[in-house]
């Protein structure tokens, strides 16, 4: 346990260090590129900017990450169960998916003026839903038929068998997914934040770190934003530990 917590720690040590000399040895001042030790100024000057702004980044991104899981298993499970609807709805998925988000973020800002917070929960929403989607589709659709042959067989319902076999086979594909979407779901919620006039969160101050050319201050909320992710990327592998950690394969 212990070494789980010490290597990443040690990892993030080194990569900081690093990062420090690699600005002490080009000699870069921070309005090229600052360092580590300038970060920690910029933290005590707005740390109450920092937590205010923190909190309203990390609960929309919560928030739009919970409806993206919620609507992409269903349509997972709407196109896993049936081969119609998943040649129906893939290309569809796959199109919308290939659309740079950058280029979306700007038209739900102009179409949602003022409704900041839905703006910013639906871009999380819209750009980590995919892969949640064909993860439980590809987990359902590959489900062994020999499964459900003998179910059937012995009188199982269509629920049965998706609560008995399709859901455990599906589990580890449906949290390797969400690993993926925590991240995508940050990207989404920070763009929103930028773009968007009325933006808050810690977009929002990164964008006023540029006008003002505050580098420190912008480096400090880039910091912020991957602590974040962080903390939900290991939330996500806590779950699933617990409700799939049946799968995990420990490396000879």
């Amino acid at each position: 346990m212990m070494r789980k917590i010490l290597v990443p720690l040690f990892a993030m040590a080194i990569f900081l260090l690093l990062w420090e000399g690699l600005v002490w040895v080009n000699d870069w001042p921070n309005y090229k590129m600052a360092s580590p030790s300038d970060l920690w100024p910029a933290y005590q000057r707005y740390w109450e900017l920092f937590l205010v702004m923190g909190w309203q980044t990390l609960w929309r991104t919560v928030v739009g990450l919970l409806l993206a899981i919620v609507v992409g298993t269903g349509v997972g499970m709407i196109m896993g169960f049936s081969r119609t609807m998943r040649d129906a709805l893939y290309p569809l998925l796959v199109g919308f998916n290939a659309i740079p988000k950058a280029t979306v973020v700007p038209i739900v800002a102009l179409m949602f003026v003022g409704a900041h917070d839905f703006n910013t929960v639906l871009i999380a929403f819209m750009i980590s839903f995919f892969p949640i989607a064909v993860s439980v589709s590809i987990g359902l659709s590959t489900l062994e038929p020999e499964y459900r042959d003998i179910l059937r067989s012995l009188g199982a319902s269509q629920t049965t068998i998706f609560w008995k076999i399709a859901l455990p086979k599906t589990l580890p594909e449906f949290f390797g997914a969400l690993k993926v979407a925590v991240t995508l779901a940050f990207i989404g919620t920070n763009l929103m934040e930028i773009v968007s006039p009325h933006g808050r969160g810690l977009g929002a101050l990164f964008d006023s770190g540029k006008t003002n050319s505050d580098y420190p201050l912008m480096f400090a909320v880039l910091i912020a934003l991957a602590l974040l992710g962080i903390v939900l990327y290991y939330i996500v592998v806590a779950l699933e530990k617990i409700f799939a950690g049946w799968a995990e394969r420990q490396p000879s």
